[in-house]
């Protein structure tokens, strides 16, 4: 059974004939301890606090029976780990410095639905967090109320924690092999970037130790696995 914020997204599945329905991650409309696993990919990192960061993690847990295991991803602050570039530092080479495109139509609302909002509270942090990260040598500064976000260069290296990631809407017609929903890669050319417009998506990537030191602070949980994936941080979740 699938969830998504996205009402466009759970109509594909439902086209696709998957079961899957609209929610947000903070209140799932289903049963305590209903669920032998959970996954959360690419998800976390598009919450913009702390507080509900944490949340999160805890709502995931609640899901779960005792002895039932939830497989967490979110996108890492270190794209080179252990002098190792990530897949998505070294697609810069292969796409020539592109950035990821969407097909329209359907699409163009979907991503509409997963604008970030612009609350001032949305770039807050926990204090017992940052001072705990601080101690494991995350540089994890908080954003003023009347500070702008940096805007990210894709395939390149994160100079920021919190950060909008620009998201190009692919405009003309659609080619067969492509479906909708894909995401490409397409060009970075002065006419592609007149024609097509610019989402920008709010991600707060993890630094090292970060995901491990919010799900340690659940003890309702116990941390099974925590390791780096790709450009990734994960964490494997056992419920006590």
């Amino acid at each position: 059974v699938g969830c998504d914020r996205s009402k466009n997204l759970v109509d594909i599945c439902g086209e696709k004939h998957f079961q899957a329905f609209v929610c947000d991650a903070l209140s799932v409309p289903m049963r305590s301890g209903s669920c032998d696993a959970c996954i959360s990919i690419a998800v976390i990192h598009h919450f913009s606090t702390a507080e509900r960061r944490l949340a999160t993690i805890r709502e995931l847990a609640r899901l779960l029976r005792p002895g039932g295991r939830a497989l967490i991803y979110v996108w890492a602050m270190e794209q080179e780990y252990k002098n190792q570039k990530s897949k998505y530092l070294k697609e810069k080479n292969g796409s020539k410095g592109k950035e990821k495109e969407i097909n329209t139509g359907t699409t163009q609302r979907l991503l509409t639905d997963q604008m970030p909002g612009s609350s001032n509270q949305d770039s807050a942090y926990s204090d017992q967090l940052i001072n705990d990260l601080k101690d494991e040598g995350c540089d994890a500064r908080p954003v003023g109320a009347d500070s702008r976000l940096p805007v990210h260069t894709n395939r390149t290296s994160f100079q920021s924690q919190d950060l909008l990631v620009p998201w190009h809407l692919k405009g003309g017609t659609k080619k067969k092999e492509e479906s909708v929903g894909t995401v490409l890669v397409a060009g970075d050319s002065k006419e592609s970037q007149e024609l097509s417009p610019v989402f920008h998506r709010y991600y707060h990537v993890f630094c090292e130790g970060e995901l491990e030191a919010v799900c340690r602070s659940l003890d309702c949980v116990r941390v099974q696995k925590s390791y780096y994936d790709q450009g990734n941080w994960c964490m494997i979740l056992e419920k006590l």
